[in-house]
């Protein structure tokens, strides 16, 4: 789905250049669920950014779909961004005055959908993620869990083909963080291809894989199931053998 190939990245800060993506080939595949980590400045952010149509590589190719979208005007990449891609954020960015329900109807404004549809599918939504009892409170009467699975949602109500989350638990609490990952979990299940970057292990072992970044350059890429299944044949052998 996702085929990120020889991306580099290149900023100018004063006097100084700073090569924020050094050659990175990544590949996503439908129905994936993949964290990206690394250290302040490793480029994982950076990655999110061009992944998700937000900024664009100073080279090298980025494919959605077999199309080639490095090189597309804003207008083209805010399409794409509004019709593919699912964002959710480590702050929420809710809208105060707007009510759960109003908050998920944005994305489908610039999309011509007609008033009772938006309103029909954002209920859905919010449903989906447990929320059917909070649709008209605003964001500073729910918990910053509940606050997340509004965004969840607003991210959900266009069906993307993708959902990009930043650091999605980074203000939560363990539990809320659990829950927030439980629902990925089932969207993931359910066939939606899940990228998150987030600096937390235990948070990235929800996902089925996981791909280390430092210094703009990809260090690991671990398939998760797959090192469970081992350390779970090892722990097999061991008591077998004793």
């Amino acid at each position: 789905m996702l085929k990120v190939i020889d991306i580099t990245k290149i900023y100018q800060m004063g006097d100084n250049t700073v090569n924020a993506l050094a050659g990175i080939t990544l590949h996503i595949n439908t129905s994936e669920f993949i964290s990206i980590m690394g250290p302040s400045g490793s480029g994982k952010s950076t990655m999110m950014n061009i992944l998700g149509c937000l900024d664009q590589p100073s080279a090298g190719s980025y494919l959605i779909d077999n199309i080639d979208v490095s090189g597309l005007t804003s207008n083209q990449l805010a399409e794409v961004r509004n019709k593919k891609i699912g964002f959710v954020f480590q702050s929420f960015n809710l809208l105060a005055r707007t009510n759960a329900l109003e908050n998920v109807e944005l994305p489908m404004l610039y999309q011509g959908i007609s008033a009772k549809n938006r309103r029909r599918r954002a209920i859905e939504a919010l449903e989906r993620v447990g929320l059917s009892n909070r649709l008209y409170h605003h964001p500073k009467e729910l918990s910053g869990g509940q606050q997340q699975r509004v965004a969840i949602a607003r991210a959900l109500v266009n069906n993307p083909a993708v959902i990009l989350a930043d650091e999605p638990t980074g203000n939560l609490d363990s539990k809320s963080s659990q829950e927030i990952m439980a629902i990925l979990q089932e969207l993931n299940n359910e066939g939606k291809t899940i990228i998150i970057v987030t600096h937390e292990q235990d948070i990235a072992q929800f996902t089925k894989r996981i791909v280390k970044f430092i210094d703009g350059r990809i260090i690991n890429d671990a398939n998760v199931l797959a090192q469970k299944d081992a350390k779970k044949d090892l722990l097999y052998t061991s008591e077998v053998g004793r």
